[in-house]
């Protein structure tokens, strides 16, 4: 199939997604995935998102440089007149090669063992489940292949960077730090070189067809995405790189980095920065161990592919999701024994209750329900569904365990690890309180987005659903 050909089957296919199907059944096709038609409320937010988010991410960045992460530093200057906007744009590191090289061979590597290192890991890691593993059904009844390699892909690259900063030396432990503002420009390059490409390729040739959705819209589809899964050749998928690789496992280097900044600054490293590597080391080490798990997730389930994901993924959660590790770089906290067990508890037992209750879905979901949770077996509610082929798919929804509790608690326990990386930083700054902020706003977004395309996927099966399990987050609360 040539490009036009392509191109064509794409546009025939967003005029009539459900190929014949009843009126009732066109709505429910129609609506499983990213929105047809935009609008006025989500393109306005789609433009100011375009817009606002890479310079959220430079002022919080810059703050740290140039006003010891006070927020409300350069805004005090502005209004006094003290500085312009060009004299703080001026002080800020500008792109250089050096950074390049370093964010080429980053980027270049993870790709190399994405692709050319097949997992091994699953044959010795008891419980692992790695290797060569099918992903979820797509609107268009397509069941796509992936090779799940990231935890081996973060063991190699971490034991390098061990081996480096004791054995090795070829570059500083604080080299991250050191070039972090000309890596964000590098950073930004390659994520809306990414979600161009994405958009081009999803008009000239994408991976599948029936997967792609236009709204006519450009902001739009450039934002969230038009190609389902796009992918060049068999297995390089972009949603399984970009969203694992390369800033997920950046995220732990980053905040090893800074914790070796602080050693080289201070002589020490802080029981505050020790928790925030280990909370959030964690959280990373979860998410490679159920990278598997992670192919039946919103973000590959249902998220389009573009400027969200591809840029969001390079920049906005390397940058943003370490903050923490940043802040304390520039100041430094020494918590009580007792603030740190508290801290470190509050994080654990947020990670238990994220860990179990995602366990629970997946367990419900191999056994197709043959299992016990909390010791019984489980209750749930038959429901059925329509792909855009026409087939009718039956699915069953957990009312058990902790899904019965909330909808979504296992959003409660990662608010509640979230929670624990900040209160690690203490007090004296808003900066490292952004993550909670922002974690609580996408985590509720994401209830009222995730359960409005169940609620459109599944039909009256989700009202019944939504009655039997009342609340999204907090019992008797939300």
């Amino acid at each position: 199939m040539t490009a036009t050909q392509s191109m064509e089957a794409v546009k025939r296919h967003s005029k009539d997604p459900a190929n014949g199907l009843g009126p009732n059944e066109k709505e429910q096709v129609g609506q499983w995935g990213r929105a047809w038609e935009v609008d006025w409320f989500s393109l306005a937010s789609v433009i100011f998102l375009l817009l606002c988010a890479p310079l959220i991410v430079f002022y919080f960045v810059m703050s740290c440089d140039q006003y010891q992460c006070a927020l409300s530093g350069p805004l005090l200057d502005l209004y006094s007149g003290k500085l312009s906007v060009n004299d703080i744009w001026s002080r800020a590191p500008s792109f250089s090669w050096t950074a390049a090289k370093i964010y080429t061979t980053w980027v270049c590597f993870q790709v190399f063992l994405y692709m050319c290192v097949p997992d091994v890991c699953h044959k010795f890691l008891p419980g692992y489940v790695g290797g060569v593993q099918d992903g979820a059904c797509t609107p268009a009844g397509l069941i796509n292949k992936y090779e799940v390699n990231g935890l081996q892909a973060w063991i190699i690259t971490h034991v390098l960077w061990f081996a480096n900063a004791n054995y090795l030396h070829w570059f500083s432990p604080t080299i991250m730090f050191d070039n972090w503002i000309p890596l964000l420009w590098c950073a930004n390059i390659l994520g809306y070189a990414v979600a161009t490409f994405a958009m081009l390729k999803a008009y000239f040739f994408p991976s599948n067809a029936k997967d792609c959705k236009f709204t006519g819209n450009f902001f739009y589809d450039y934002m969230m995405g038009i190609e389902f899964n796009p992918r060049i050749g068999t297995w390089f998928d972009f949603k399984l790189f970009f969203n694992g690789r390369p800033g997920i496992v950046a995220w732990t280097l980053i905040n090893l980095s800074f914790a070796a900044k602080q050693q080289e600054l201070y002589g020490q490293v802080t029981n505050s920065m020790i928790l925030v590597n280990v909370l959030q080391a964690i959280y990373v080490v979860d998410f490679f161990w159920n990278e598997a798990w992670y192919l039946k997730t919103i973000d590959i389930c249902h998220d389009h592919f573009g400027w969200y994901l591809g840029w969001g993924d390079c920049v906005w959660l390397p940058y943003l999701y370490t903050l923490q590790g940043l802040y304390l770089v520039y100041n430094p906290v020494q918590l009580s024994t007792a603030n740190a067990i508290a801290v470190l508890l509050l994080g654990l037992v947020g990670y238990y209750i994220f860990r179990i209750t995602n366990h629970q879905k997946d367990l419900f979901r191999r056994t197709d329900g043959n299992c016990k949770i909390w010791g019984k077996k489980p209750e749930y509610i038959e429901c059925s569904y329509l792909s855009i082929d026409g087939k009718r798919h039956h699915s069953k929804l957990m009312i058990s365990g902790f899904w019965g509790v909330a909808r979504h608690f296992n959003y409660t326990g990662d608010l509640m690890g979230s929670l624990s990386y900040c209160l690690a930083c203490g007090f004296g700054h808003l900066l490292p309180y952004f993550y909670i902020i922002y974690m609580s706003i996408l985590l509720i977004h994401r209830c009222i987005r995730d359960e409005h395309r169940c609620s459109s996927k599944y039909g009256k099966d989700w009202s019944r659903y939504a009655e039997a399990v009342a609340y999204r987050l907090i019992p008797g609360v939300f």
